[in-house]
């Protein structure tokens, strides 16, 4: 690729060249295993949880519950918006049962087309039915009110560390981490194994998944 580009530069067709590579979804992967054993070392989920015990006292029921949700399902903050306001539209229209499968206490993603884009898709997420049943009698939620309740209270946004929190905390329960990368929607840029060998029962999946999800709750309070 840097071959490319200089190549795009010496002929003058650098923008069209940069347009042309976003159009078609290609993205640049830069693995610095330097940076990589930084952002190790830095990310400290005490932090993460001592931010976590602090937004419960600003931010309202639906807001903290949305971090509840986020935190419980791992995945990323569009997802888990456009997932908790989906919840709470279709109970109102009698029609979750279509989104969740409350007997394996799956969220079925790939459901949706807005889930799906050119690379890392979520497809499922396992989230306790007592909690799929808290989420669809709330409000709905606005990650701007989100932020700027956080941000009148002197707090930041924590989404991404939460997500973190989720794959370290399974795979610290001995969790396959090809089984993160499907929670998580890195199906595409995960092993091999993962893409072409991995059988799954999901019955048997979810009640792995769901006791450690529970003590995952219980370790931030």
């Amino acid at each position: 690729m840097k071959a490319l580009v200089a190549f795009a530069k010496f002929n003058g067709n650098y923008e069209s060249f940069t347009k042309s590579i976003k159009s078609n979804g290609i993205h640049w992967i830069n693995k610095n295993g330097f940076d990589s054993f930084l952002r190790i070392m830095n990310n400290n989920h005490t932090d993460v949880t001592e931010w976590y015990r602090k937004t419960q006292a600003v931010l309202s029921d639906n807001e903290r519950l949305f971090l509840k949700f986020t935190l419980l399902s791992g995945i990323r903050k569009g997802e888990s918006v456009r997932s908790f306001n989906r919840i709470i539209e279709l109970h109102k229209q009698n029609r979750l049962n279509e989104y969740y499968d409350d007997k394996q206490q799956i969220l079925k993603h790939y459901q949706y087309k807005d889930n799906l884009r050119r690379t890392k898709n979520l497809y499922i997420s396992i989230v306790p039915k007592e909690l799929i049943d808290q989420v669809k009698e709330s409000e709905p939620i606005s990650y701007h009110a989100l932020r700027k309740h956080l941000n009148k209270n002197k707090l930041n946004i924590e989404i991404k560390p939460l997500r973190s929190m989720f794959a370290t905390f399974l795979r610290n329960k001995a969790v396959m981490s090809e089984i993160i990368d499907l929670l998580q929607g890195r199906i595409e840029s995960s092993s091999v194994f993962l893409q072409h060998y991995l059988k799954l029962d999901l019955s048997s999946l979810s009640n792995q998944i769901l006791p450690i999800l529970r003590d995952l709750l219980t370790s931030v309070f």
